[in-house]
């Protein structure tokens, strides 16, 4: 019965209008085998008008903004979500040809959670490919998740926080531990995939992409932090000590930040620094 399902294509997409044509333009939306969705998240602009103009595609608008509330809201409260296995894709990425079949064939092999595709463009695209291979790392960009492991994270109600920044620093470690704390860490449950790319677009000197790439730096910092108190859940209780909202632990954790001293990182931290404070307040 899974054999025959198809494999489930979700690209999350937040004010991507420029962008979303290019990017459903490199998926399989005319092949049966796939079932391809996009989940917009709190947009403001076209993305879902451009999204439902192309035919073989289900839009999701949800109002709410936040890719990690939206991708649980995709991957537990959807029931029309079924797949052999789930292909996630980011809304500003064009995906390379062959890249879906050959993340689903590294899904095949025992044993492995989810399969990662790798930059092809960018500034430090060598060093960051080199890394991904060393480390078995996973891209939000482009990534895949086998059909059992989406399985065992609905039957266990593993969602991640709703307030997260990033989804694929946690999923990532989710899938090496496989759904444990990091005592049963193994590298090898994540399989990069040389053969599977995406491309996105440099950063512009506009100053809406110079504004935009600030609001990336910011979250870079929120996520630097909430990183740091998601390693000590996962080292602890694993995936079943995650919060609904992460904000809940940041009282506990907030006397103790402060920004870095790196200049290019410094300003950044404080924002978010001053963001999480607000949180709590708020």
């Amino acid at each position: 019965m899974t054999q025959s399902l198809p494999v489930v294509v979700a690209v999350m997409a937040h004010n991507e209008e420029r962008r979303i044509a290019r990017c459903l333009a490199s998926l399989p939306t005319k092949d049966a085998g796939f079932d391809v969705h996009v989940v917009v998240n709190g947009s403001k602009d076209r993305t879902a008008e451009i999204a439902r103009g192309v035919r073989g595609v289900t839009v999701h608008d949800w109002p709410q903004d936040g890719k990690s509330r939206n991708w649980n809201r995709f991957v537990f409260d959807t029931p029309e979500a079924r797949g052999r296995h789930f292909v996630f894709v980011d809304g500003d990425a064009e995906v390379l040809p062959g890249s879906i079949p050959a993340l689903v064939t590294a899904l095949e092999k025992r044993g492995v959670n989810a399969a990662s595709a790798l930059p092809a463009n960018g500034r430090r695209v060598a060093a960051y490919r080199a890394q991904m291979l060393r480390e078995h790392g996973l891209f939000g960009d482009l990534y895949a998740l086998s059909g059992g492991f989406v399985t065992r994270l609905r039957e266990g109600n593993l969602r991640l926080p709703d307030d997260l920044v990033g989804d694929d620093g946690l999923l990532c470690a989710m899938a090496k531990t496989d759904l444990s704390d990091e005592t049963q860490w193994d590298d090898t449950r994540v399989q990069p995939v040389e053969a599977a790319g995406f491309l996105c677009d440099p950063v512009q000197l506009s100053p809406g992409d110079l504004a935009l790439q600030a609001r990336r730096m910011r979250n870079y910092s929120l996520r630097h932090f909430q990183n740091r108190i998601v390693s000590d859940i996962m080292r602890a209780e694993g995936p079943r000590g995650l919060p609904r909202r992460l904000a809940a632990f940041y009282p506990r954790y907030l006397p103790h930040f402060t920004p870095r001293r790196d200049p290019r990182l410094w300003w950044f931290d404080r924002q978010a620094l001053r963001l999480m404070a607000e949180a709590v307040s708020g």
